[in-house]
């Protein structure tokens, strides 16, 4: 029984009969409470009826008995947004996705809900524009879907314009009122049937009486023979104004010049564009599109002061028709991009990275993103270039060496760090802050200073022992002996390195014969575990089989121990103090 009130509602909301819908949904709750599926059904309904309160009832008892359920989460969603409450709708939008990521529903609605939370408030309208709102909402299109005498009408590209008119000037909807398609689609939105000419005529919908009883009288599981309907006549248009019909001229001359615009600039022809998109402006003031293809064309022509007046010409007629947040964000994109070009400092790229700023708070779109990360690149490259200075940079280096040798480290830390500033290139600087960070005890800043002191001169042999010095400090015995052999191939003879070779060995010998307490054999062991290159030689299955015949089989072990790649991992192991070798 539930199933069959469950059929009957489908039909009725297909059919656009949503009242009829919601009552078919409420006799299947009454025979099955439990089902999920059927408040989602008459919530959508619901909605479709405008009564978002109760369609949100629904939807909330629908997430309740089925949590899972993405499509739940997007009734969920639709009811919040019905409301006005768009953060509400975003939070159900996301929870849904979270369950069914690929869901393109939820993804639409999502945008939806976005777009209406990011949008300013504005008043109510009144009038014809209250009529003409009811076609910015975002069940517009799902209505006209589902209404079998609007569906055709999708397809239909003349329609489909005029719509988009409609959308971007709701008080365009006076200009195709006439058009008996608009009526249609506007009844549909209003929910009561309007009156029209054909009103009183038979129509393909409604068959005839003898149609009807020949329906009634087939026997079953035959067809019925099909009877031709009578054809519809066709409504008389509505007659225009004078102004409506010069105003729609104007309009439809302007697309073509906007066509000619766009073909020009594929052809390269700029000038020969401008003259298109102006004379579009001319005719048409209340489609932006037109000043935004002519600060493209600016663009390319390198008239960025130009493309610069267009764009904000755009954003305030685009607020003030109420234009897509898309057409907006498209002219704050490229005023900032004509702002990066116009760029001579790093200071003229701070109204260039805002303008990107304000471009995705109307649309976050990928392009403008990447611009906007390009510009902050620029900006800090910019600042770089025009803070360098060699000699400045020396003269910091000296002020450092100085409190250096005072013992005031922190202070000639401040004057190496400045010196970097004014020439990030010496390694020298590197190498002496690094230092300092030795004498403080701060030894991850000091091994990141040597490094990056080694990564700008690789033949710096200070660099090596400022780095193998701090490994040393910091018990990492096996990693110190690698930086001062390192440096060894650079100079052989150099006592520094030489040193710290015979340093790293007198450990790595006092930790084989036991001579380390237990807690600081612990402490070199913990350390050495969180080398990738000990965890791998650990965890390979080959190495795990030589370390246990170490132990197990000393005499079979030697076999192993003949292989140079082996041999040379198990050093790495003693050195680390993992392996003891007595």
């Amino acid at each position: 029984m539930a199933d069959e009130a469950k059929a009957k509602g489908n039909a009725a909301f297909s059919a656009g009969r949503f009242e009829e819908a919601a009552r078919h949904f409420s006799d299947a709750i009454g025979l099955a409470p439990g089902n999920h599926v059927l408040y989602s059904n008459r919530s959508a309904a619901l909605a479709s009826l405008h009564r978002y309160s109760e369609a949100l009832a629904d939807a909330e008892k629908t997430v309740e008995l089925k949590p899972n359920w993405a499509k739940g989460y997007s009734r969920l969603g639709a009811a919040h947004l019905g409301l006005g409450d768009a953060a509400s709708a975003v939070a159900a939008y996301e929870k849904g996705l979270a369950i069914e990521p690929s869901n393109e529903g939820l993804k639409a609605g999502l945008e939806d809900a976005k777009k209406a939370a990011a949008a300013p408030p504005r008043r109510g309208p009144t009038g014809p524009d209250a009529i003409g709102q009811m076609f910015q909402g975002p069940e517009l299109w799902s209505k006209i879907a589902a209404d079998p005498n609007t569906r055709a009408y999708l397809d239909q590209p003349d329609f489909m314009q005029m719509l988009r008119e409609v959308q971007r000037n709701p008080s365009n909807l006076n200009m195709y009122i006439s058009d008996p398609r608009m009526m249609q689609v506007l009844s549909l939105m209003l929910n009561i049937k309007i009156q029209r000419p054909e009103a009183s005529e038979p129509s393909q919908s409604t068959p005839p009486p003898q149609q009807q009883q020949q329906q009634q009288t087939s026997p079953p599981g035959t067809k019925a023979r099909e009877v031709e309907p009578e054809p519809e006549p066709e409504p008389e248009p509505m007659d225009l104004t004078d102004e409506e019909k010069e105003r729609k001229e104007k309009k439809a001359a302007a697309q073509k010049e906007k066509e000619a615009g766009n073909a020009a600039y594929k052809k390269k022809d700029f000038e020969t564009a401008i003259q298109h998109y102006s004379k579009a402006l001319e005719l048409d003031d209340e489609d932006i599109s037109y000043l935004t293809n002519r600060a493209a064309v600016y663009i390319e022509m390198g008239k960025y002061d130009e493309c610069i007046k267009d764009c904000d010409k755009a954003v305030e007629r685009g607020r003030e028709l109420r234009a897509d947040f898309k057409m907006i964000s498209r002219a704050l994109t490229r005023k900032g991009t004509a702002l990066v070009k116009l760029a001579k400092s790093s200071k003229d790229f701070d109204i260039a990275i805002e303008t990107f700023q304000k471009a995705l708070t109307e649309h976050r779109n990928p392009d403008t993103l990447k611009k906007l990360n390009e510009a902050e690149k620029a900006k800090k490259d910019l600042e770089q270039q025009e803070y360098y200075d060699p000699k400045l940079a020396d003269e910091e280096r000296e002020k450092g060496n100085e409190f250096f040798k005072q013992q005031k480290y922190p202070e000639a830390i401040k004057h190496y760090t400045e010196a970097l500033r004014r020439n990030p290139k010496d390694p020298r600087v590197y190498s002496n802050r690094a230092a300092c960070y030795t004498k403080l005890g701060a030894m991850p800043e000091g091994l990141k200073d040597a490094e990056k002191c080694l990564e700008l001169d690789p033949t710096f042999t200070k660099g090596y022992t400022r780095k193998g010095a701090i490994q040393f400090f910091m018990k990492e015995y096996d990693k110190a002996m690698e930086t001062y052999q390192a440096g060894l191939k650079l100079d052989a003879n150099n006592q520094e390195l030489l040193d710290g070779v015979r340093r790293c060995v007198e450990q790595i010998n006092k930790a084989n014969r036991g001579e380390i307490s237990q807690d600081e054999l612990q402490e070199r062991q913990n350390k050495a575990m969180q080398d990738p290159e000990i965890q791998n030689i650990l965890t390979d299955p080959i190495m795990r089989q030589v370390l246990i015949d170490l132990q197990e089989n000393p005499r079979a072990s030697q076999d192993h121990l003949k292989n140079p790649g082996v041999m040379q991992k198990i050093q790495k192991l003693v050195s680390a103090g993992i392996v003891q070798m007595r």
